[in-house]
């Protein structure tokens, strides 16, 4: 007989844990299972492999409210944060739950038998599994397959070709020229760890300017607190610092873009060498935001530049050589090896085909519904961190409103909950209020965002604590039906 189990949790990341955690304390009566298509837990932790690997907000939030990060180490680094997940879910008996080499091929809800009909795939054979409720903590991007443009003349190029996603633990940098396409987050952190390790020289070729902020990696209030407090007390103050600084940080930037850029620009020239044009290497001509603001730890990029270890090109790529990249300006950058660091793939559901009666569903036609549920899709989830501070603090929000709805629906003889299409005096918005190109490649693939509330995201946290938090379940935006009550087609 094919397995039934109340709740599929889909990935093993910060997302799965979380949704994990809060389903054994609010709903404690559901039997659930974590499908991790991997063969570790850890998501993204697992995944990067590339020198330098860190977090880029701070742990305090980052980390889950149940379990502190109890040190001053603001900033982490990969292998730290996978070991403090590792042992989130071990401490918590969620690890017992993960069922490791599981990939969902198609999710398939039939209103015939009120479930959903999961086609996984395991050791390359297939076989259904059967649930009441689909959660989607996979993330948002292609685990398989980084972004990489086509770049004439690649391959010309007699070096080493490497992209972050893939990166081979065997690569030997020692003393070689390094060119790393791209200035998003994967370059800023990967440059300077380069640097560090023995790289001879590093240049980040960039086609525009990002924002880079420059924070210390540890905190010395955080120090105090836990010396003076009890651990779970320091933690919960800590959080809360560490919360309400980057929730006043992203609405300076946003209502005083002018004051942000010049805060930017003092930490930055501060450790930049001198004569160093700031305005064309890291002035974007967009407002703070309207793409990912990057953090450098201790201004270690603009270090490694001082030093002379490091270089910043702003330019454009004619095509690559036997020995490098021609420049459309003339100029060749000498390279033994190349970087493409050029963003990721999105990807939502881990590639899983979503169906209904065996009818493929197109995703970018729902509304998401408080930025986790979908319109007209049936008793499933997913979980979509902040954009604009730690993925966690909106996963933790997600985990504990899923808990309370199948809470609610279990005390009221509920099996099947769906959003119900937004009337037209909702506007459809693109999901991410973001300008990034990631972003922005994936727009038609992406569900929408609404105009006004329930539809709407905030992408606030203090906001989302009401609205999410402490928001009624029983919303007019939501149909709940039971068995014997007929299911919205």
């Amino acid at each position: 007989m094919t397995e039934f189990v109340d709740v599929v949790i889909v990935g093993a990341g910060i997302s799965g844990i979380s949704a994990a955690w809060h389903l054994q304390r609010n709903a404690p009566g559901k039997q659930f299972a974590i499908l991790e298509r991997r063969d570790k837990l850890g998501g993204t932790w697992d995944l990067f492999k590339y020198p330098g690997i860190r977090s880029d907000s701070d742990m305090y939030t980052l980390g889950f409210h149940f379990k502190p990060w109890a040190t001053d180490q603001m900033i982490a680094d990969g292998p730290s944060i996978w070991n403090y997940l590792d042992e989130a879910a071990t401490e918590n008996g969620i690890a017992d739950h993960i069922r490791y080499g599981h990939k969902v091929v198609t999710a398939n809800w039939s209103d015939e038998n009120r479930r959903w009909e999961l086609t996984i795939e395991r050791d390359g054979e297939r076989f259904e599994l059967h649930a009441g409720f689909l959660w989607a903590c996979s993330g948002y991007y292609n685990y398989d397959e980084g972004f990489s443009p086509e770049f004439p003349g690649a391959d010309e190029f007699g070096g080493t070709l490497v992209h972050p996603q893939h990166w081979p633990e065997d690569l030997d940098y020692q003393g070689k020229k390094v060119v790393v396409i791209g200035s998003g987050a994967t370059a800023i952190t990967l440059i300077p760890a380069l640097v560090d390790k023995g790289a001879g020289h590093v240049t980040m070729l960039q086609r525009t300017p990002t924002y880079i902020g420059s924070l210390p990696d540890k905190d010395p209030f955080a120090a105090r607190a836990y010396r003076l407090l009890p651990e779970k007390t320091a933690y919960r103050i800590v959080r809360w610092k560490a919360i309400l600084q980057a929730t006043a940080q992203y609405q300076v930037a946003r209502a005083l873009p002018n004051t942000f850029r010049k805060a930017l620009r003092t930490m930055a020239e501060r450790r930049l060498p001198d004569g160093f044009d700031y305005d064309k290497h890291f002035s974007p001509d967009y407002k703070p935001w309207d793409q990912r603001v990057c953090l450098a730890p201790n201004g270690d990029l603009f270090k490694a530049i001082r030093k002379g270890k490091a270089d910043v090109v702003t330019d454009t790529i004619d095509r690559f050589t036997a020995t490098g990249i021609q420049l459309t300006s003339g100029a060749h950058l000498d390279a033994d090896i190349i970087v493409t660091a050029t963003g990721l793939n999105v990807q939502f559901f881990g590639g899983a085909e979503v169906l209904r009666n065996g009818t493929p569903q197109d995703l970018a036609d729902s509304v998401a519904y408080k930025g986790m549920m979908l319109s007209n899709v049936p008793n499933m989830a997913f979980t979509f961190g902040y954009t604009n501070a730690s993925w966690t603090l909106k996963a933790d929000l997600t985990s504990e409103y899923v808990s309370r709805l199948l809470k609610y629906m279990d005390e009221n003889g509920y099996d099947t909950v769906v959003p119900r299409e937004p009337g037209s005096d909702v506007e459809r918005l693109p999901f991410v209020d973001l300008t990034s190109g990631y972003i922005k490649r994936a727009l038609d693939q992406l569900p929408k965002s609404g105009s006004k509330a329930p539809w709407r995201l905030k992408q606030n946290y203090l906001v989302d604590l009401r609205v999410i938090r402490t928001g009624k379940i029983d919303d007019d935006a939501l149909e709940f039906t039971s068995a014997r009550s007929p299911v919205t087609v």
